[in-house]
């Protein structure tokens, strides 16, 4: 593992690392920022998992989660978004397959499934290097926006007991049926449609997936709401499973993340009084 850079702010670390990924085949980046007192004192971890287009910088340099991640004593590990460098697939000219577009599944089609391995990443590969590397406690929450909803969602209902709460801003919920997942399923998954259900929130809700304490936030200004992120089959799936979804419409937010740094704070805060 190799530091990157380190900055102070708010009188914590913010880090960027790289190392490589045996589960992904590559060199991957991560930022992590530790509060202060981080070296005396073991602090839960939050993941983030970003949407479609972006890398580890994005969270990490416009939200401004490090005010409440310093306030409320978390550590936030902020991962790459897919796969990358030149011996990995890619489609040019595709912003949303490929590089920059992981979707946090484990591919099994041909070519793809070399490298493309992020939900094995995220969920085994990267907690074990932080518990390695990283004066943290046993605990960890997870979050993401989009593509990263879509992620931590899924992660979660995987791994019963694995976060102890889950949230996210704008999620893809029912990727089966939006067409942003149905190009990456087929892509990663292959043609068979019933394949694609282990890895759609609403669908492993419906076949008795749980999740405690989960928090869903909506811009309803949000361009994709309707044809891409379809937030209300989560919240009908949740209500049917008797799930207890926390949902915020956000009247005038849209997806970007002028509507996530208006609100992270917020999430930061549920978290944490899960984790502390």
């Amino acid at each position: 593992m190799e530091k990157k850079s380190e900055n102070l702010i708010f009188n914590g670390q913010q880090f960027f690392y790289s190392h490589h990924s045996d589960t992904l085949n590559c060199d991957m980046e991560f930022s992590v920022y530790l509060p202060p007192q981080s070296k005396n004192k073991k602090y839960p971890v939050l993941y983030w998992l970003s949407g479609l287009t972006c890398t580890a910088e994005n969270f990490t340099t416009k939200s401004g989660f490090q005010r409440y991640a310093a306030d409320h004593g978390v550590i936030v590990v902020a991962p790459d978004t897919s796969p990358r460098g030149a011996q990995v697939k890619d489609i040019k000219d595709e912003w949303d397959i490929g590089c920059g577009a992981g979707f946090y599944v484990n591919a099994t089609t041909n070519e793809w499934d070399q490298h493309f391995k992020m939900y094995d990443y995220i969920t085994k590969e990267l907690p074990t290097l932080i518990k390695d590397n990283f004066n943290c406690s046993d605990k960890a929450s997870i979050s993401g926006h989009s593509m990263g909803g879509h992620g931590a969602l899924i992660c979660s209902l995987k791994n019963p007991g694995m976060y102890q709460s889950t949230s996210a801003f704008s999620p893809i919920v029912n990727p089966v049926n939006c067409p942003w997942g149905q190009k990456a399923f087929s892509t990663y998954l292959g043609e068979d449609i019933e394949l694609w259900s282990a890895w759609d929130s609403v669908e492993l809700i419906k076949q008795g997936h749980q999740v405690n304490h989960l928090f869903v936030d909506q811009g309803l200004a949000d361009n994709f709401l309707d044809n891409q992120l379809k937030t209300d089959a989560l919240k009908q799936a949740c209500e049917s499973k008797k799930i207890n979804l926390e949902l915020k419409y956000r009247q005038g937010y849209d997806h970007s993340y002028y509507y996530i740094s208006s609100f992270i704070g917020e999430h930061i805060k549920w978290h944490a009084q899960f984790l502390n």
